[in-house]
């Protein structure tokens, strides 16, 4: 074999990403482009699906060029994205029908209320591990259809397609030729049954959504087609696909039941393996197909925070008290723990394991004494204080890690991860590579190519960093969450 990379491009909420890995899985050269965000009114947010194609085009072909590559030095290609986000576009034409509605909109919060008030959720939760909330795909799915005209007719017809957006990108890699996604983004859609593997009827009935719009739906690591020579330059073939966070779980090696990771990128994601058991969650957590290899699925338990580093994003660009979301750490270091303010950041609602879409963001406890630098310590607290909540539902379904592994850009900060600690009594673990998702895309890309020989050899590769213990006084743990646990009362809608 004359190839010697891997390549992986991550998709997500505000960038696209592409990295080469050597086929030891060591970062060769990176490319990352922030591309817009669209909010056409409260509680609403889209993405340009060719916005995002073409920062996907231009962070693959520049990664490339970084790393004096071309498209036969690769011997695969994997591909992680942003799960949810739900495009639909002309099979003829590959031209999107409406923008991209993105994983965090909230705008079909109504219909997802009258699917509850007839009693469905129960039957839902069964057969897919997911509660009605607008943050699948699935109601997403049926406003395109019933409110951009001409489009149901035309999906009925089978002249248009839905995907995620690994399900968009692949069709454009691939000059239309593959339609196809992968089980754990199958898996969030509302309309796949996680224990059949299989598009159920009675959910396509129940949203409304053809059947004609599906793409086929394959294991993790599997053969996805070959990126032409328009998209890459050359032709590569395309080996690999999975939703962010469990590429992120595949990135951190958590092979075994019971590992559990916590992603903090634009939200928080914390998920454990139950291996071969889809817990169904008594705590409002999520069950949700973790990973499937060599048509082997694994399940997850899965808590989803809307907002962790979009909060960052939120104090550098709408107020501009940081320049800059890395410069949170000196000041939370110079002002300490913050007792008596608490940032409740649901700008998009309360994930789990509340799943309170009207809930709205606040700012409690503020004095005249209180300062920029309360707000940003606060804010990052906000965080670890979520994740809190995620790890006390898991433990009452029976799942209680005794270390939780983390990544994705906030876990820079030694402090944010020495307060997370302290707050959950639990150890922290970062390691060395904090980009646990698209490492994730390359191993699947590499395990289909015979590369990566097996999960045990991804075990094998992983270090860690740096280990954060807990070290905070019990009663002011206690004080802490007894306050935060009071601010989220304040703002919820649902009682």
């Amino acid at each position: 074999m004359t190839a010697k990379y891997l390549l992986a491009i991550d998709q997500g909420t505000s960038s696209s990403r592409s990295v080469i890995y050597d086929h030891d899985a060591r970062v060769v050269a990176s490319e990352q482009q922030e591309f817009p965000q669209i909010y056409p009114q409260p509680g609403w947010v889209e993405h340009d699906p060719e916005a995002i194609w073409a920062s996907v085009t231009s962070v693959t072909r520049g990664v490339l060029e970084k790393a004096g590559a071309v498209a036969s030095d690769v011997s695969a290609v994997g591909i992680t994205n942003q799960r949810e986000t739900t495009v639909i576009w002309d099979r003829e034409t590959g031209e999107p029908v409406y923008n991209a509605i993105v994983w965090q909109d909230r705008r079909t919060a109504d219909f997802c209320q009258s699917l509850k008030n007839d009693g469905l959720e129960t039957a839902v939760a069964e057969k897919t591990g997911l509660r009605l909330d607008p943050y699948f795909s699935g109601t997403k799915i049926a406003w395109i259809l019933d409110n951009v005209d001409g489009v149901r007719a035309r999906a009925e017809a089978g002249k248009l397609a839905f995907g995620t957006i690994d399900c968009f990108l692949l069709w454009r890699l691939t000059g239309g030729r593959v339609h196809a996604t992968d089980a754990t983004n199958a898996s969030r859609t509302l309309l796949f049954n996680i224990h059949t593997q299989t598009w159920d009827d009675d959910l396509l009935d129940m949203f409304g959504v053809p059947r004609a719009l599906l793409p086929d739906v394959r294991d993790c690591a599997a053969d996805y087609g070959v990126a032409t020579d328009d998209s890459l330059g050359g032709d590569v073939p395309i080996c690999g696909i999975a939703g962010d966070q469990q590429a992120a779980l595949i990135g951190q090696a958590g092979f075994a039941p019971g590992m559990t990771k916590s992603t903090y990128g634009t939200g928080c994601f914390v998920v454990a393996n139950t291996g071969d058991e889809a817990l169904l969650s008594r705590n409002h957590l999520l069950s949700t197909v973790a990973m499937r290899i060599e048509g082997k699925v694994t399940y997850g338990l899965e808590g989803s925070v809307f907002v962790a580093g979009s909060a960052m994003q939120w104090l550098r660009d709408e107020l501009r008290v940081i320049d800059s979301a890395p410069a949170s750490e000196a000041i939370a270091r110079r002002t300490g723990v913050v007792e008596d303010v608490y940032v409740v950041p649901a700008f998009a609602g309360l994930g789990a394991p509340y799943w309170d879409p009207d809930a709205r963001g606040a700012v409690l406890g503020l004095t005249r004494g209180s300062g920029r630098d309360d707000l940003v310590t606060a804010t990052l607290q906000s965080v670890a204080f979520q994740t809190v909540d995620l790890i006390a539902a898991m433990s009452e379904d029976g799942i209680r890690p005794s270390v939780i592994r983390v990544d994705g850009g906030m876990v820079a900060n030694d402090w944010f991860l020495q307060f997370l600690a302290d707050v959950l009594e639990i150890p922290v673990e970062r390691p060395e590579n904090v980009e646990s998702t698209v490492l994730g895309a390359a191993y699947l890309a590499g395990f289909q190519a015979g590369i990566v020989d097996s999960p045990d050899a991804i075990s094998d590769l992983w270090q860690r960093d740096a280990l954060f213990e807990p070290a905070m006084d019990a009663a002011q743990r206690e004080r802490l969450l007894q306050g935060w646990n009071d601010a989220v009362r304040r703002i919820r809608t649902d009682g």
